[in-house]
């Protein structure tokens, strides 16, 4: 299953509006999110190869409203064997038609066996996160 997450930050970095599900029934909700925000992150299931063109889809109609809102992209589960590499996420997800006046980044992530420690590749994320919050200000 894809697990498409809208998460919207506004006015503080870290500060998180709303977390919105990708799930059909909550898309509804995503323009009223949005346009609220200062940025956009999308999180997408790696391993699951058959729904990443609908992830793809959701993902340029989100942001096709806004040609400047910056956009993170984590790309879970990275440490299954299944999960499709980085590049092969960046393509899946189209990454490189997301329009030359948007930021975007992508980092591959994942839950540590035992939760407790964080990756550091998501304290970078979060580093990142409350920068790019911080430039929209």
């Amino acid at each position: 299953m894809v697990q498409i997450q809208l998460t919207v930050a506004v006015f503080t970095p870290l500060h998180f509006l709303d977390s919105v599900g990708g799930s059909e029934p909550f898309r509804s909700y995503s323009d009223t999110y949005l346009s609220k925000g200062l940025l956009l992150i999308f999180v997408v299931d790696s391993a699951d190869h058959r729904r990443l063109p609908e992830a793809k889809k959701y993902l340029h109609q989100l942001i096709s409203a806004n040609p400047v809102l910056p956009l993170v992209v984590f790309a879970n589960k990275q440490d299954l064997e299944t999960a499709y590499h980085i590049t092969d996420i960046h393509e899946a997800l189209a990454l490189s038609e997301v329009g030359n006046d948007r930021k975007m980044f992508l980092f591959g992530t994942h839950v540590t066996k035992n939760g407790s420690e964080i990756p550091s590749t998501m304290q970078d994320a979060k580093d990142l996160i409350a920068q790019l919050a911080a430039d929209v200000q």
